[in-house]
């Protein structure tokens, strides 16, 4: 029956009220690397806030972990944000890449962003960390990566030039991003304990968005007696602070109980 054929009587045109929708409280952009299994996962489990809502997009990069090819990157931001709920509210942006944030640097990246979001706060992982660092009091703290040596060194001068020292470093040395998302929970907790157990270190950070590390937090927080964070951990945590969602929850792990420091980093 075609719909001129309707009868008056069979069909009914509704009124309809819009609400808020999904994110009334806030809505965060997340680009996400081609060769992630992982931020996303994490991210339902960590952004469950009434209200709160998360739209992502995804970069091309290369599986191979070397700076040459995360710098490739720097080009493709500004296309993958633009893809991101054209037209409509994003509170923020956060371009999920640790190393690629440092070796682009984070300035760049929030250029990149900018010029599909003008205005936008931004937040990638190195820049929430170090957010998280501060909010937690961390003056030193060790390095746990899956990155090849040359990362790994850059990654070490970079925080400690933003005034937090690194006294340990651990990596796995794996430069396929691909494997990086198959490292399993108990590498994962052998070596948080291991860099823990050293008096030096105040905090564990766990950098790289492939490594499935945040549901495990709250357990190695309570075994080891400091705080860790990860870089989807800490990421997620900044976005919703960026955004003025400010729910504590402890449950998450330590850094989730805390509002943002007095200096805003990404905005």
């Amino acid at each position: 029956m075609s719909t001129d054929a309707w009868r008056d009587d069979a069909y009914a045109r509704l009124d309809f009220v819009l609400d808020d929708g999904i994110c009334r409280r806030a809505a965060i952009g997340l680009v996400v690397l081609a060769t992630d299994h992982t931020i996303e996962h994490e991210w339902r489990k960590l952004l469950t806030q009434d209200g709160v809502a998360f739209y992502e997009s995804r970069v091309y990069n290369s599986a191979d972990i070397t700076p040459e090819r995360l710098m490739e990157m720097d080009a493709r931001i500004p296309a993958a944000v633009a893809l991101i709920r054209p037209g409509e509210r994003i509170d923020v942006v956060a371009f999920g890449c640790t190393s690629a944030s440092m070796v682009i640097g984070e300035e760049n990246v929030f250029a990149r962003i900018h010029e599909a979001r003008p205005g936008v706060a931004c937040t990638t992982p190195i820049t929430a960390a170090l957010a998280a660092l501060r909010a937690l009091g961390v003056r030193r703290t060790a390095l746990l990566t899956p990155y090849v040596r040359a990362i790994n060194g850059t990654m070490r001068d970079y925080i400690e030039a933003r005034g937090i020292g690194v006294t340990r470093v651990a990596s796995f040395e794996h430069a396929n991003d691909n494997e990086v998302a198959r490292i399993d929970a108990a590498s994962l907790r052998a070596a948080v304990e291991h860099l823990a157990r050293n008096a030096d270190v105040d905090a564990v950070f766990v950098s790289c968005t492939s490594l499935r590390i945040a549901g495990l937090i709250p357990e190695l927080e309570a075994r080891i007696g400091k705080p860790v964070i990860s870089s989807n951990f800490a990421m997620a945590w900044h976005a919703l602070r960026l955004a003025g969602v400010e729910d504590g929850e402890p449950h998450l792990g330590r850094l989730f109980a805390l509002c943002l420091p007095d200096t805003v980093h990404g905005a």
